[in-house]
C-alpha cells in the first residue's frame, strides 16, 4: 500500500452480521488466518476509492448544471443527493447511508474550491 490516505472524516462503519439463533453472537471473517469485525484496510480503500470517484463525477455534472441552467450550489446538490439516493434505493448502487453522505459532502468541497482539506487530488 503506497500513497493510500483515506481521509479521516470517511466512514469505516462495518456491514451489519446478520446469524440466527437466540445466544449473542459476533460476526467476523477468517481472512488468510486472522479474523476480521470489520472493514479490512484494502477493502477500505476499494470503498473510499468508488466514493472518491463519484464525489468526482458529480461535482462534474454538478458544474455542468450549474452553468446550463444557472441553479445555485445548494440547488445543484439537493437534486443530485435526491437522485444518488433514488439509485441507492432502487439497488441500482450499492452505497451506504454514512458514505452518501461523505460523498456528498466531499462534491461540495470540490465545488467550493481547492481549498480541500483532506488533500486529495
Amino acid at each position: 500500500m503506497t500513497d493510500r490516505m483515506i481521509p479521516d472524516d470517511f466512514p469505516r462503519e462495518q456491514g451489519p452480521g446478520v446469524v440466527s439463533g437466540a445466544q449473542p453472537k459476533l460476526a467476523v471473517r477468517l481472512i488468510d488466518g486472522q479474523y476480521y469485525a470489520g472493514l479490512t484496510e484494502d477493502e477500505l480503500w476499494e470503498r473510499y476509492d468508488i466514493c472518491e470517484d463519484l464525489a468526482q463525477q458529480l461535482a462534474g455534472y454538478a458544474a455542468r448544471k450549474m452553468t446550463e441552467h444557472g441553479w445555485l450550489l445548494d440547488d445543484v446538490l439537493s437534486r443530485v443527493e435526491k437522485s444518488v439516493t433514488k439509485k441507492v434505493s432502487t439497488r441500482s448502487w450499492e452505497f451506504s447511508p454514512a458514505e452518501i453522505t461523505w460523498t456528498m459532502k466531499r462534491t461540495r468541497e470540490l465545488l467550493s474550491g481547492p481549498a480541500s482539506s483532506d488533500g486529495s487530488q
